[in-house]
């Protein structure tokens, strides 16, 4: 526990192309944005977890200038998954994308259902915004093939970039390769591209959403050649949960044996390249951030923060990984700052990634589709509290993964869990697999989630749960998905 908060001080003192033709600027669009119809820049990162924000100052700054989301959660801590349920505001359930690959997800799957004609971008541009896409789009996405999905006024979408380094970039139409110059690094060139689109939507006295997709910090974790000496005393947090099983664990946990020493090196190499590769990230907000307020759109921008899914190190003694329900997968912050957005609050009512959609078009004045399954977070980005807003979060998993090419599969003993779907409120996380196993965890008892007491649950309490999860893996639309979350 020493190590951990010493860690924690440490950390805490560390200070284009065009796809389909655009409809007319709207008449109140007002040099690149407006109070009513504010521009929107999205930074997506990949694999984030909470632990690292202590180690970015510009995302720290938002989070004192804005508002916080507490109990935020993704739909699957699994990138394609979560993606699609951000692009579309739909539940896994809805968009059928439950993997990164296969006839049940990736970028094949998400396209050959259609689900690309209808996302926040789509919204937005018949709304009268430009928008741009930079970075990473969906898992088995491939530049090679000039596919621009509708939406997207400019796309600058990289296929394989997790390595920053020696890839392609789809954009103006051409494919074009990046080497291994230092500025090659993937996350500075999307951070420069995105301050030429804020320069030029600005100029056209257009309100613009872009999102920058950052492939950081997902393994190999790669840091820019500026970074790669910095942060070199860290090791992985040990906390409570770190190296530890839950009491009654499921199957594909149980057998876990306690961490060797060369494995828990490994984490903590891992946690230090993570902490590094970061860094470029919150220098890109900041350069955002410049380049926002010297075209004066600064205050006429919202600014939101957050991760595709989590990932665990050493927790519950498991390898470098994700894919599970624990909060160290499924809980990434969200951190919204702007006009209209309350300063130095935090949120503490359940938010979902489906919810980014509306939230988008909300801001927009842009109309959002009946089938969407989220709920716009504006009046709690101002302060309201809704007597009406959802209690529950649900997520969705299938699994185990058996897909040796995706960047994800799970190495040895980094968590590989059958398929399940999972509750999770202020108060608890409840799981269902399909071969019947539950876990249940008090948050307030047991915030580490090490004491799983399903066995202990009353008939009436497990059956009611079970009624909700089932209800919830159904549900279809806000409405109906709002009054299954009470």
């Amino acid at each position: 526990m020493r190590r951990f908060v010493a860690l924690a001080a440490v950390l805490a003192l560390l200070a284009g192309c065009t796809s389909s033709p655009e409809p007319a600027p709207s008449p109140s669009a007002v040099a690149g944005g407006s109070p009513d119809r504010p521009n929107i820049v999205f930074v997506l990162t990949d694999d984030l977890t909470m632990n690292l924000v202590a180690s970015m100052p510009h995302v720290r700054a938002l989070r004192r200038t804005g508002t916080s989301f507490a109990n935020y959660t993704v739909t699957d801590s699994l990138c394609c998954p979560s993606r699609a349920s951000i692009l579309t505001g739909k539940f896994p359930h809805n968009t059928g994308i439950f993997t990164n690959g296969g006839d049940d997800g990736g970028y094949a799957e998400f396209h050959r259902r259609g689900h690309e004609n209808s996302t926040f971008a789509t919204d937005l541009q018949k709304a009268g915004y430009r928008t741009a896409l930079m970075g990473k789009y969906l898992n088995v996405y491939q530049p090679k093939k000039k596919i621009v999905p509708p939406g997207w006024s400019e796309w600058a979408v990289a296929g394989n970039g997790y390595a920053h380094y020696n890839y392609d970039l789809l954009e103006n139409g051409r494919v074009r390769h990046y080497g291994s110059r230092s500025t090659d690094y993937l996350t500075d060139v999307i951070s420069g591209k995105a301050q030429t689109f804020i320069t030029a939507s600005v100029a056209a006295r257009t309100p613009f959403l872009i999102e920058l997709a950052t492939f950081a910090p997902h393994r190999p974790y790669t840091p820019a050649l500026q970074d790669r000496k910095s942060f070199l005393a860290l090791n992985a947090p040990r906390t409570a949960a770190f190296d530890t099983l839950p009491t009654n664990p499921p199957p594909w946990l149980a057998t876990r044996t306690p961490l060797t020493a060369p494995e828990k090196k490994q984490l903590d190499v891992a946690f230090r390249k993570r902490v590094q590769s970061v860094q470029s990230v919150d220098r890109m907000i900041g350069a955002v951030q410049d380049a926002l307020a010297k075209t004066g759109a600064g205050g006429n921008t919202i600014i939101v923060f957050s991760s595709d899914n989590g990932y665990h190190l050493g927790e519950h003694r498991l390898r470098p990984g994700k894919q599970t329900a624990f909060d160290t997968d499924i809980h990434v912050p969200l951190i919204v700052s702007g006009p209209g957005v309350k300063a130095g609050a935090t949120v503490p009512q359940p938010a979902e990634n489906i919810d980014l959609r509306p939230t988008f078009g909300d801001f927009a004045g842009a109309a959002t589709p009946a089938d969407v399954d989220g709920r716009s977070l504006r009046p709690l980005l101002s302060g309201e509290s809704p007597a009406d807003w959802r209690r529950t979060a649900l997520i969705e998993h299938h699994g185990p993964d058996l897909d040796h090419k995706d960047p994800d599969y799970p190495a040895t003993n980094s968590g590989n869990p059958r398929t399940y779907s999972a509750l999770r409120t202020t108060r608890y996380t409840y799981i269902e697999y399909s071969d019947g196993f539950r876990e249940f965890y008090d948050h307030a008892r047991d915030p580490d989630q090490l004491q799983n007491t399903a066995i202990t649950m009353s008939q009436q309490t497990r059956d009611r749960l079970h009624r909700q999860l089932a209800a919830m893996t159904k549900c279809r639309g806000a409405a109906a998905c709002q009054e299954s979350a009470r």
